[in-house]
């Protein structure tokens, strides 16, 4: 069983686009894109400096945009071996396109109001995330309450991503639970927490105008990790999933109880395959960072 995965913000790096713009008809789709989500994606995948890309209204579209075009070489004539799709984060996007739930336009417009709603709500109160390594959790949750700070992202392997109040960020990383290491976040605000609820009334606004399909292979959610068999319901939890945790360990959970025999992440790739690393011990994965990888992708999909 191959599940494709899709990655969620902060996997971008400048010029990370320019390879797959070399591959013919990637261009004009990129120009589609753009359009879209009313954003120069050619420009900030190929030319624009880290401190752009990292800003959450190109960082988002950006990302769900490179997704689409892996998605478009990976899978011609090929989309029956694919038997499920995840995505993390702002992923979510990706994976509901790839699984016809929303078409690519439908995608990338609401992506891009994604970022914009985030970066917005970001900017009312000044906040932050940290990644925290090798706590236990118990004692994480309860030292997160007394600090009021929030898990964001629970991403499986003794990786937890916190996020709150920046002063409360601070005295968690001088103070940390036993045997953790805090490491702050290069991120605009307090993602996937009570902050980012200003974000969610302007997203389900504009995914409430949208007609999405069913899902056409098994996709998993955010939300719980549990598969989600309704176009609808899958869009409505990713527009809440804005203000709740990622509980990507679960979806991993739900991976390794379905029989995964293969894990294939889309550009731009590698944080969600070294998650898989620890939380999938044993199953074979493939980062698709450029053009150069989607042979070894292929193959993974034919012998799966």
């Amino acid at each position: 069983m191959i599940v494709v995965v899709c990655p969620g913000q902060g996997s971008q790096t400048p010029g990370f686009l320019a390879p797959w713009l070399e591959v013919p008809g990637l261009a004009e789709r990129l120009a589609r894109y753009s359009d879209a989500a009313g954003l120069d994606l050619a420009m900030h995948g190929t030319v624009s400096d880290a401190d752009t890309i990292r800003d959450t209204r190109v960082a988002q579209p950006l990302i769900v945009a490179a997704g689409l075009l892996t998605l478009f070489v990976l899978l011609q004539g090929r989309r029956e071996l694919v038997d499920g799709i995840a995505g993390h984060s702002v992923g979510e996007l990706t994976a509901a396109a790839a699984a016809g739930i929303l078409s690519d336009a439908d995608a990338m417009s609401l992506v891009a109001e994604r970022g914009r709603a985030m970066a917005d709500a970001a900017a009312i109160t000044p906040t932050g995330m940290s990644a925290v390594v090798g706590a236990d959790e118990t004692e994480l949750l309860s030292r997160l309450g007394e600090l009021d700070l929030e898990p964001a992202n629970f991403n499986g392997g003794g990786q937890v991503v916190v996020a709150g109040a920046l002063d409360a960020l601070e005295n968690l990383k001088n103070d940390p639970p036993a045997s953790a290491r805090v490491i702050p976040l290069q991120v605009a605000g307090a993602f996937h927490t009570r902050y980012m609820e200003p974000a969610v009334d302007r997203l389900r606004t504009a995914a409430a105008i949208l007609e999405p399909g069913e899902p056409i292979v098994p996709i998993w959610t955010n939300r719980n990790g549990g598969r989600v068999s309704g176009g609808r319901e899958f869009v409505d939890l990713l527009v809440g999933q804005v203000s709740s945790p990622v509980r990507w360990d679960k979806c991993m959970d739900s991976f390794a109880e379905a029989g995964v025999t293969g894990i294939i992440e889309l550009a731009p790739a590698g944080a969600l395959v070294g998650l898989a690393k620890r939380g999938l011990k044993g199953v074979p994965a493939v980062a698709v960072k450029t053009p150069d990888d989607i042979p070894a992708a292929i193959e993974m999909m034919e012998n799966s």
